[in-house]
């Protein structure tokens, strides 16, 4: 009797450590995804089927009607302040031309595990922005820049402190789209 009284015990210490300790707040993966035309960026549900797809379109642009990322992440701990997903964007237009595009979503109070969050782009954005060529997630408590995940080719603009959400500086495509708001040319 006593023996399985202390195995109880055992059991719930390791119960209440386990819940106690929290992982921190983290990007764990970032999913790029063509959408074709219809909006699908898989034919069926395996997972061979959605990179073979995914392949198609990377090289068959004409196929192509917007594009989505899949976030992986843990929220910060409780601490009372905002959480914002932002997806930064660098594309390059049929003409040439840099355009950067800033997406800031504020998350509501959700679990404390990991979670999947979608961003789809809008048909008219993704054809204003042109190729994707870099992407940057970050996740915010507040003013403090928690976890980041990056493409290969990200190239920085400027510090985290200068694109904090609610201040961000950087550009958005144009009303017309014929004149790329805020890009400036490269420093000589």
């Amino acid at each position: 009797m006593q023996r399985s009284e202390r195995t109880w015990n055992w059991v719930w210490m390791i119960f209440l450590s386990a819940s106690l300790l929290q992982s921190p707040a983290q990007i764990y993966k970032v999913l790029p995804q063509y959408l074709d035309l219809q909006g699908r960026a898989a034919l069926s549900p395996s997972l061979f089927d959605r990179d073979s797809y995914q392949a198609q379109l990377r090289r068959n642009p004409e196929q192509r009607g917007s594009m989505r990322f899949q976030i992986l992440w843990r929220p910060p701990g409780g601490n009372g302040t905002e959480t914002r997903l932002r997806i930064e964007l660098q594309g390059l237009t049929r003409a040439g031309l840099p355009q950067e595009y800033t997406i800031d979503l504020t998350m509501p109070e959700a679990r404390k595990r990991r979670q999947w969050t979608s961003v789809r782009l809008s048909p008219e954005t993704f054809h204003e922005l042109g190729d994707v060529v870099a992407w940057r997630v970050t996740l915010w408590s507040g003013e403090t820049l928690v976890s980041e995940q990056r493409s290969f080719l990200w190239t920085e603009k400027a510090s985290p402190k200068d694109v904090a959400p609610g201040r961000s500086k950087r550009s958005r495509l144009a009303p017309d789209a014929s004149t790329p708001v805020g890009i400036r040319p490269p420093a000589s």
